[in-house]
């Protein structure tokens, strides 16, 4: 099998498998949620809760509460508003409801939707679907919850141009001798939001108590999520024993959630293709980790974190951020260990990252995401000049003798046997190892997936203009001008390939690019972008090295 053959069916082997679980899911998608997120009130949401099996920490009960406040138990499946409060940054335009202090709908002001020219980016909501906010509470006897009603500061806030942050502060009523206050403090320029607790205690007793951070979210996958790629919507939690996990929503479902043990690391997050939440509790403070499901096909995950028990006249605060935004690599790595992991770089991530740091590196010298990768894949296929040099020799030899092989099968079609002797003879004469090409194209293989998944993952993509009629690279090629180029350069290097001997075989060789065509119809232009590049470079190499094989052979005759 020559180097190109192999390239071809390794490609279509992976699109094939691509579109074989897009097509699965088209046919057999999840039960929508609309139903959840369109009823009233009572039947919008369940109140979550801790799993059964999550120990409890110190001077508290294991599961996050059920009741308000007030001793009142709502029903199952209610979401209560109240008064609304917004909230408007350079970056954000935040919703919260004074029903439970939650913050109930946010919009990035900086990133477009994804069907859209002018709308932003909403990432969570709690009016259409996805149904997905962000709540928090306290846990012990008389304290508020998501389910208590809050008293903000202001009805809406605004980040003045000479302000650096603004605070959000809203508070509850609690058992006597207890002052409690929850803050949403945002940051210029900043997907960084502080929520904040300040308990005091002016009674006479002691009194434990522990906060929880919950995100609560259906199984729906966002607008705009890609049909024809892979990509994960759903929980996911990290800390230093467990390393990085992702919970599947199919997994909650089954009670087969790997939730992390007890821990004083780590975080919780909800993933979806290029945006990210995540609860960051600081390092050193006990936490406590869980995910289930409330309702049919709605979820919470979330951390508990113990405050231990505040003395009386003491003051207990804690802040825990909350990063709601772009899963921007360097910055997230920033933020928190193991937070730059939500990025999906696929199995291959070794090579993916430092792939993706090259890239990025390029972007700062060229300024454009296009032009970066039409650079970086230059400079992969100088990396590898060697290599496929080797693989182009040995398919030009193998072209040039070609006739040759004609002949052989021609001579002994009746006699298997002797066929293979005389081609093996032949192969000796002219110094052909009829593998040589195939294991440069082996060791490309990993780079060549590894960089899919780094072009698939990079939220920098998403509405990055290119050139002409290319105005977003992590959308399809909207003339489909990119597709055609790909397969009609993969047509030339298949006509550029020493001819199969097998007539059936050189006619699905032959049947190939169209097929791959069709396919790329539905990939992010950057990647066919990639694509084409690849194949322009390796014709014009091959071209170059056939030419140089073929002179040197009338040379020597």
């Amino acid at each position: 099998m020559d180097a190109n053959r192999l390239i071809a069916l390794v490609v279509f082997l992976f699109s094939g498998y691509m579109l074989l679980d897009a097509w699965d899911k088209e046919q057999h998608p999840a039960p929508a949620s609309a139903q959840v997120a369109n009823t009233t009130p009572a039947a919008a949401a369940t109140v979550p809760g801790a799993p059964a099996a999550t120990p409890a920490a110190p001077g508290t009960s294991s599961a996050v509460p059920v009741a308000s406040a007030t001793g009142a138990t709502p029903a199952a499946g209610v979401l209560t508003h109240g008064d609304r409060v917004v909230v408007t940054t350079d970056v954000y335009r935040a919703e919260f409801d004074t029903a439970g202090g939650d913050l109930r709908k946010l919009t990035l002001l900086q990133h477009l939707a994804a069907d859209a020219k002018q709308e932003k980016l909403v990432l969570m909501q709690d009016d259409g679907v996805p149904l997905y906010v962000a709540q928090s509470g306290l846990m012990g006897t008389g304290l508020p919850n998501h389910l208590s009603t809050f008293v903000p500061s202001a009805s809406a806030l605004t980040l003045a141009p000479e302000q650096q942050e603004v605070a959000l502060v809203m508070k509850a009523a609690a058992a006597d001798g207890l002052e409690i206050s929850k803050s949403f403090v945002f940051h210029r320029g900043s997907y960084v939001i502080d929520v904040r607790w300040q308990l005091h205690n002016t009674g006479a007793t002691p009194v434990p108590a522990e906060a929880y951070f919950q995100f609560l979210r259906d199984g729906t996958a966002p607008p705009g999520d890609p049909r024809f790629v892979s990509s994960y919507t759903g929980p996911a939690f990290f800390t230093a024993a467990s390393y990085f996990e992702k919970v599947a929503f199919t997994d909650i479902d089954k009670n087969k959630a790997k939730v992390p043990a007890a821990a004083t690391d780590g975080w919780v997050a909800m993933l979806q293709h290029y945006f990210v939440a995540a609860f960051l509790p600081p390092q050193g403070v006990s936490r406590e980790f869980f995910a289930r499901k409330v309702s049919d096909k709605l979820y919470t995950t979330g951390v508990i974190v113990n405050l231990g028990s505040i003395a009386a006249g003491a003051t207990r605060d804690l802040s825990v951020p909350l990063y709601a935004g772009p899963q921007e690599g360097e910055k997230l790595l920033a933020l928190a260990p193991g937070l730059d992991k939500t990025i999906d770089f696929g199995w291959l991530a070794i090579i993916a990252v430092p792939l993706w740091h090259v890239l990025n590196f390029i972007h700062r010298w060229v300024g454009n995401w296009g032009w970066a990768i039409v650079v970086l894949t230059i400079g992969i296929k100088l990396a590898f000049f060697p290599l496929s040099a080797a693989s182009y020799r040995s398919m030009a030899k193998m072209r040039l003798v070609a006739p040759k092989l004609q002949k052989i099968k021609e001579q002994f079609a009746d006699d298997r046997e002797k066929q293979n002797q005389a081609m093996m003879e032949l192969y000796r004469n002219e110094k052909i190892n009829p593998l040589g090409g195939c294991l440069p194209v082996f060791i490309q293989i990993p780079v060549f997936i590894a960089l899919y998944w780094v072009l698939l993952a990079m939220v920098e993509m998403r509405h990055a203009p290119f050139m002409g009629w290319i105005h977003d690279l992590s959308a399809q090629d909207p003339l489909f001008i990119l597709p055609v180029l790909m397969g009609i350069s993969s047509f030339i290097q298949t006509r550029m390939q020493p001819p199969p001997p097998d007539p059936v075989q050189a006619k699905v060789m032959m049947v190939m690019p169209l097929t791959f065509s069709i396919m790329f119809f539905f990939f992010p232009a950057g990647l066919v972008l990639y694509y084409v590049v690849n194949n322009t470079l390796s014709i014009l190499q091959q071209w170059v090295i056939t030419r140089k094989v073929e002179q040197a052979v009338a040379a020597a005759r």
